[in-house]
């Protein structure tokens, strides 16, 4: 019998009620021998996924380490998207193993879990392993991680990946959620992160909105 296609997405894309994003130790300590990816571009990305969670309503757990003795403020372009929100600090490398954060996971209560951070090969593999062995699925924003070299990163990547963890990159996060141009509700939040933090594609919309007051739905 031949396939019978149907106009329905599939379950293994994010939508905004179906994940919790964890960012973890965006922060000074952990920026300065970070290599595989320049700090410009991974504040931008870390900014973009977090206005993009806090647009369209996504829970998130604001982690950080050892961040009154050693390792420093989380990134403003985070904590700036979640105004109030209280971060979790950890001595723990391994986020999945600090009692406090899986209290926010299981208080949220969904089984699919979105992970970035500093660096990759540590505090984003631990977590990722962890939580699939108990069931969750992972997806990993690989643009919105760093490490010490592109080697780590990228092994770090390959390790997560070989285990069953999904890799996406920020933009993708965010159109992701978006999914459909006539979502009215949520067009002028995803237009407007785009053209701050979109690179390129935030200059295209730009322009085709000055020049010629072009619209995508």
């Amino acid at each position: 019998m031949p396939l019978t296609a149907t106009p329905t997405p599939a379950t293994k894309l994010l939508t905004p009620l179906n994940h919790t994003l964890i960012l973890i130790d965006f922060q000074s300590q952990m920026s300065f021998a970070t290599q595989s990816i320049d700090a410009t571009n991974l504040r931008n990305n870390a900014g973009l996924v977090s206005r993009a969670a806090n647009g369209f309503g996504v829970p998130a757990i604001l982690t950080t380490v050892a961040e009154k003795s050693f390792s420093g403020p989380m990134y403003e372009e985070i904590t700036s998207a979640f105004p109030g929100q209280a971060l979790i600090d950890r001595t723990s490398m391994n986020t999945w193993e600090d009692a406090n954060v899986i209290a926010h996971v299981n208080m949220i209560g969904r089984d699919r879990v979105v992970l970035a951070g500093l660096w990759t090969s540590v505090c984003i593999v631990g977590p990722a392993l962890s939580a699939l062995a108990q069931g969750y699925e992972v997806y990993v924003i690989a643009d919105a991680c760093g490490d010490v070299s592109a080697e780590a990163h990228n092994r770090a990547m390959d390790r997560m990946v070989q285990a069953g963890a999904c890799p996406m990159t920020s933009l993708q996060y965010l159109l992701e959620l978006q999914r459909d141009w006539a979502r009215a509700e949520t067009y002028d939040i995803t237009t407007g992160i785009a053209k701050k933090y979109g690179g390129a594609y935030g200059l295209g919309i730009t322009y085709a909105k000055t020049m010629f007051g072009a619209h995508e739905g």
